[in-house]
């Protein structure tokens, strides 16, 4: 027990890898691994697309705000909300027309909490997977921009009416044995609430960022001089930013593309 609990107290993204393949009978354990992963009504509303390619790789580096960490990474997946698998299971299985000559059910297209549930098992399965490649010491990291431009990474994978990107991973072995330096969390008594919402003001979000401040503050990269705050920081660096404006435009795409088609 203590040892899953120092893995994850310990864990930490990598974002320089060798030049070293994942070792295959270590990948089919990490395969394994990610789909023991809980999902909704064990319907498994997602799909790894697992990009080799290395066009498509290169292709998907500069979607993704041209990180070149991911076309150099040794292992890329991209992790589906899936619900067109099961929308062509209930049409090609003739489940929708048993149903409406039964008048037991109409079809209805999938809709917002449909793509609610898909994101929740692609996401708790991105996890997983996070914590299964660090137990058998392989890095990873979350790629949060491969939700920026909808358009090309629908042409690049090839994607259906109801599938869209939850999340991405990268994984490989780390570069170097460094020591691991954790970034800050929040304390727990600002992050858990009994009962209800309580919403957090100036004085209490202060303290719960404190520790990232002051962690920024140490290597002078807050705005102003370094005399700004966490607030000034990702007000001007995540907020307000061209690519979140990106973020935003590509996932009102994508909602409508699973709505409307």
């Amino acid at each position: 027990m203590q040892e899953t609990i120092n893995l994850l107290l310990s864990r930490r993204s990598v974002r320089s890898f060798e030049n070293k393949a994942i070792d295959e009978e270590q990948l089919k354990l990490l395969k394994t691994a990610t789909l023991r992963a809980p999902s909704a009504g064990n319907m498994a509303l997602y799909s790894i697309v697992e990009v080799n390619n290395v066009q498509k790789k290169q292709k998907l580096s500069e979607i993704c705000d041209n990180q070149d960490m991911i076309a150099q990474a040794p292992l890329v997946w991209v992790f589906l909300a899936d619900m067109q698998k099961w929308v062509n299971y209930f049409y090609e299985s003739e489940a929708v027309e048993k149903a409406q000559k039964a008048n037991l059910a109409t079809y209805r297209k999938p809709g917002l909490g449909d793509l609610h549930l898909c994101m929740q098992d692609a996401i708790i399965a991105a996890q997983t997977a996070v914590v299964a490649a660090e137990a058998l010491g392989i890095g990873s990291c979350y790629i949060g921009d491969v939700i920026e431009n909808f358009e090309a990474l629908r042409s690049l994978l090839n994607l259906k009416q109801y599938t869209i990107p939850a999340c991405m991973l990268i994984f490989g072995y780390p570069k170097g044995k460094h020591p691991v330096k954790l970034t800050p969390r929040c304390p727990e008594d600002s992050m858990f609430m009994q009962d209800s919402y309580q919403e957090p003001h100036l004085e209490q979000l202060e303290t719960a960022f404190s520790q990232h401040e002051q962690q920024r503050r140490t290597v002078h990269s807050l705005p102003y001089d370094n005399t700004g705050t966490l607030a000034d920081y990702y007000y001007l660096r995540k907020h307000t930013s061209a690519f979140m404006e990106e973020m935003n435009r590509s996932t009102s795409v994508m909602f409508d593309w699973w709505c409307n088609g």
